[in-house]
């Protein structure tokens, strides 16, 4: 049966019974990796390289994705069709990758719905698509942005300006400040 994996267990539920049982749909509880919170994890030194770990509450996702891969050799990565889910898609095939569950023989694919009805689930099962690389892309430039100010910036904020909570989220107008220069 393939493995076909959404970002919540609701639609998780939903969407296996559309599929009936020639599939496994399981959750990845959204995303399965993050940067660890320590200076280092974008280094802009060596074309901003980034280290990622597992979340241990992903650690039992991940492995349930893997077992069911066990069993067949087709992933269907259905996460959500903005930039988080492919990243949150790209995740996951990278994490499989590494703990082997993905072998030679496995084909990964990637669909994508804008509805969670039966018709647009089952249509989206006839076109799969490889993972969309810019919209990774653009993802890591906005998450290493974001690690990179907010990490840096964030402490100053709060020294300076008490009650402040974190400049994570000024990615936009930094950007804007290093393109206009």
């Amino acid at each position: 049966m393939p493995v076909v994996v959404v970002e919540s267990p609701a639609k998780a539920k939903t969407i296996n019974k559309y599929l009936g049982d020639g599939y496994t749909v399981l959750a990845s509880y959204g995303h399965v990796r993050d940067l660890p919170p320590k200076d280092g994890s974008v280094d802009p030194e060596h074309d901003f390289a980034m280290t990622w770990e597992v979340g241990a509450d992903s650690r039992k996702h991940v492995k349930a994705i893997a077992d069911a891969l066990k069993d067949d050799n087709t992933l269907i990565l259905a996460t959500d069709p903005d930039r988080e889910g492919e990243a949150i898609s790209w995740h996951l095939e990278e994490t499989l990758r590494k703990r082997k569950a993905i072998r030679k023989d496995t084909t990964v694919r990637r669909v994508v719905f804008n509805a969670i009805t039966k018709s647009a689930v089952t249509e989206a099962m006839k076109s799969p698509r490889d993972i969309d690389a810019p919209l990774v892309e653009a993802y890591l430039a906005r998450r290493a942005l974001d690690y990179l100010v907010g990490f840096n910036l964030s402490p100053v904020l709060w020294r300076k300006l008490p009650g402040a909570r974190s400049a994570g989220r000024v990615q936009s107008v930094c950007l804007r400040l290093i393109v206009e220069r």
